[in-house]
């Protein structure tokens, strides 16, 4: 489906392409969405408005990145970041949850409600008592490879369903 979509995409702005070839040139004030999406889930967005003379300029200026969609006015570009989020830099802390789901919190868990990622549910009971005690203090986020060690050591706690 996503193939399908990214061809129609890629048609659309083909024949935008073929028309402002064949027209006069004239600029066109365009709205530039810039879409940057984490191996957290977390998204974030840039909005700038640009003055398009050509459409290959544009592709020239966001060839790193995919065309998401387009229309008349706006166009959403988004890339993919190998790391983590400035958010969980900032302030994410591995945690568990009243129901025992290894989750990420804005904050240590126990002065934060607010989830900012969800993994699986952990076996509690097969935690040793040091292990629980992390999790409920909070576990800081500092990097990807850390991000991914923790992911990987509660794993093995995991309910399987």
């Amino acid at each position: 489906m996503r193939i399908l979509a990214t061809f129609f995409i890629m048609i659309a702005s083909y024949v935008l392409f073929i028309q402002a070839a064949f027209a006069a040139p004239s600029s066109v004030k365009m709205t530039i969405i810039l879409e940057q999406q984490y191996l957290d889930g977390e998204v974030s967005q840039e909005t700038k408005e640009e003055t398009v003379v050509s459409m290959k300029d544009i592709w020239k200026k966001y060839k790193d990145w995919q065309l998401v969609n387009m229309d008349d006015q706006t166009i959403v570009f988004r890339k993919t970041v190998n790391d983590i989020s400035p958010l969980l830099k900032a302030n994410g802390y591995f945690g568990i949850t009243e129901d025992g789901t290894l989750s990420i919190f804005e904050g240590k868990p126990a002065h934060s409600t607010r989830v900012i990622q969800s993994f699986f549910q952990i076996d509690v009971k097969k935690l040793e008592s040091r292990q629980h005690e992390q999790l409920k203090k909070g576990i800081r986020v500092v990097s990807k490879s850390q991000y991914k060690d923790i992911i990987e050591t509660y794993r093995h706690f995991a309910l399987i369903r």
